[in-house]
């Protein structure tokens, strides 16, 4: 299965690396990334592990860290939306495509 990432949810991945990396450390950084490589490796096996969020979305959380990834599927691409903080106003991201 092919994964595509919205540019606003790299921007939200790599903004929560940034926050680690400086407020916890780099090593805490290297985990949150690692954890969000797992859980698309995840995802591209098993696509419907994530929970139905909001319309044709699917919401599947991080195991340590607090934030979960938005996505859905279309035939053979897995397209994620938003790399979200679970404090954050859900369906924020709604108008990602």
């Amino acid at each position: 299965m092919i994964v595509a990432v919205h540019r606003d949810a790299d921007a939200e991945l790599l903004a929560a690396a940034g926050y680690y990396a400086e407020h916890a450390s780099r090593q805490v950084a290297e985990s949150f990334l690692d954890e969000f490589d797992y859980a698309v490796s995840l995802l591209q096996e098993y696509p419907q592990l994530g929970n139905p969020w909001r319309g044709r979305t699917r919401r599947f959380p991080l195991r340590r860290f607090p934030y979960s990834l938005v996505y859905y599927e279309t035939g053979t691409r897995l397209r994620i939306v938003a790399v979200a903080h679970q404090s954050r106003k859900p369906g924020y991201w709604s108008g990602r495509a």
